[in-house]
């Protein structure tokens, strides 16, 4: 029998190097229910029509509240429509930008071996 007392191969670095990757994974997932609590209360402000429609959403995109200037109510109903749709956009995409952001911030330096 060849290659004697090699086992699998996978030795004591390699070892030491799987804990340090679970060590840092733990923190990573700490991180992220930490994260996931601040973005919960963050308010993310996204608007159309210079202002006249805002709509305010959570870190995670669940809405907060709409606020429509009087004089938006006098373009009508279509384009007051149309103005809602524009900063509920505005919003999600920065929402979406903000989640993404803080998570590469969170994971950034985490390298898995054999990955």
């Amino acid at each position: 029998m060849t290659g004697k007392g090699q086992g699998f191969g996978f030795g004591l670095g390699k070892m030491k190097e799987l804990a340090e990757a679970f060590k840092k994974a733990q923190q990573v997932q700490e991180g992220a229910k930490r994260l996931q609590e601040e973005l919960e209360q963050m308010e993310i402000q996204g608007e159309a029509g210079g202002g006249l429609v805002k709509v305010i959403v959570s870190g995670n995109q669940e809405p907060k509240r709409v606020e429509i200037a009087p004089d938006a109510l006098a373009q009508g109903a279509e384009l007051l429509s149309d103005l809602v749709t524009v900063a509920m956009k505005d919003a999600y995409n920065k929402s979406t930008a903000t989640m993404r952001e803080r998570m590469e911030e969170l994971t950034s330096g985490l390298e898995l071996p054999g990955f």
